[in-house]
């Protein structure tokens, strides 16, 4: 192994290598602190070719690759094992924007530049990059390509797999597969780039990608509303849609113990509302015109009128509408300041969300008193962040509980037709509950595509597939 990292420096750079373990430390460990393992060496290219000389050394070497954005997943996709005898690929350093295009509204970057880098290019250029994420200011553009981000904006944009045109991608031998292309129509066989979408490192490195522009959203309406039910959210969504149109982006859900976690952790939040209430909703609508303030309006008293909220706070000021994302976006970070936590990002039919929140809630509780269910979500693409946090003072309960009560979430997400996972990936957390909840057809496909792309097994090794 000495003499891959000596064949590494000398491709790269002393610089571009490190091996001490105070220097790899922040890589081997995933955002969540529940995944760490030790790696035989980082390695930081700065280019295409060099990501191609260190997966075509390490596949000579027989050492595998563990490819790597921001490091803010949570699901431990992005750090080594703990055998200590694979390298980690940090893209950290390719972070060009290669090129703007507002006329084909195309934009392509390489795989290292943050989220919010894209986004201000994006916007320099009069456009917009919709993709929105909490972690948007650190979690790179490989890093959403590899595990199909979805994000805030799903409702009306799609995931990450609807915003790609082309990728750019370097295999498991070291060829580099050049798909940059900026083509809306290309009917000329298997669409490959949608094999590396949301493959989680397992089939190759993403170096670069051709991203979809859409015209900008200058003017945003948005509120934050009181709710008494699950039900009274799901049944809000088809008359947000009827008001809002195309300008409906966001449609979120939280439930009052995320908010508590929220006002208890976050310095400068506050409760919009005078007293307490069950569940909340946070609802966007954007456009170019004043009319998304009326259309915002017009939903809100047609859902007061048939009873399916029970208050309602409309932000006057962009400082009012930070104010109320932060009650939606800080409940991740707050949670991680109130001690163990079992996260769960699950989807189901939005019919069916209801009846999952009313049906796991009570057998989850009866199965660990005390526990406290931090749910929250996109109510208008179904998917539940179902976060369990520990009974107050007794982490090592939920610890202790964490296999059964995670079954009991899968067995009854499956039951209504739903998936284990929504948007975070399946990495190492739930890699064996992906093969069992899936059935028999869909894990051979799966481990069909893995070997004919790499047999060797090199890329990712025991991430996504059991």
């Amino acid at each position: 192994m000495t003499d891959l990292v000596h064949d590494l420096r000398a491709a790269l750079g002393e610089s571009a290598v490190l091996t001490d373990p105070a220097d790899m430390a922040a890589y081997v460990t995933d955002w969540t602190g529940v995944f760490t393992g030790t790696a035989l060496a980082v390695v930081r290219p700065a280019s295409t070719a060099e990501v191609a000389t260190v997966v075509r050394l390490c596949a000579a070497a027989g050492v595998a690759v563990v490819p790597q954005g921001g490091n803010t997943g949570l699901v431990g996709g992005g750090v080594p094992d703990s055998g200590g005898d694979q390298v980690v690929l940090s893209l950290s350093r390719m972070r060009r924007i290669r090129e703007v295009d507002p006329v084909a509204d195309t934009l392509i970057v390489e795989a290292g530049a943050p989220l919010a880098t894209v986004q201000e290019a994006a916007a320099a250029a009069g456009r917009l990059f919709p993709l929105s994420l909490g972690s948007e200011g650190s979690c790179t553009i490989g890093g959403t390509i590899a595990t199909n981000a979805g994000g805030t904006a799903v409702l009306r944009y799609g995931m990450m797999r609807e915003l790609v045109l082309g990728l750019e991608v370097v295999l498991p031998d070291g060829r580099v597969w050049d798909g940059l292309r900026p083509l809306r129509k290309d009917n000329t066989g298997y669409d490959l780039k949608q094999l590396f979408i949301g493959s989680e490192g397992t089939l190759g490195v993403v170096t670069a990608g051709v991203l979809r522009l859409l015209p900008a959203t200058p003017r945003r309406a948005t509120a934050f509303v009181a709710l008494e039910s699950v039900s009274a959210a799901t049944a809000l969504l088809p008359l947000l849609r009827e008001h809002g149109g195309g300008q409906l982006t966001t449609w979120e859900l939280l439930g009052r113990q995320a908010l508590d976690l929220v006002l208890a952790h976050l310095p400068g939040v506050r409760d919009p509302f005078a007293g307490q209430h069950e569940w909340y909703g946070l609802v966007e609508l954007a456009g170019t015109s004043a009319d998304v303030d009326e259309r915002l309006e017009s939903a809100l008293e047609a859902a007061a009128s048939q009873g399916l909220l029970v208050d309602a706070v409309v932000a006057g000021s962009p400082a009012q509408r930070e104010s109320l994302w932060a009650l939606r976006e800080g409940v991740s970070e707050a949670q991680k300041s109130e001690g163990a936590t079992l996260k769960h990002d699950v989807t189901l039919p939005i019919t069916a969300l209801s009846r999952f929140v009313a049906e796991a809630g009570p057998a989850l509780l009866a199965a660990l008193p005390g526990l406290r269910l931090v749910t929250y979500g996109h109510i208008g693409d179904g998917n539940l962040h179902y976060n369990l946090s520990a009974p107050v003072g007794d982490d090592a309960a939920l610890r202790r509980e964490a296999p059964r009560l995670t079954r009991m979430i899968y067995d009854a997400v499956t039951a209504l037709g739903g998936s284990i996972s929504a948007e975070h990936g399946i990495g190492a957390l739930k890699r064996d509950a992906a093969a069992a909840y899936k059935t028999g057809v869909e894990v051979d496909l799966l481990r069909a595509v893995k070997q004919a792309i790499d047999p060797r097994g090199l890329m990712n090794p025991g991430k996504m597939l059991a």
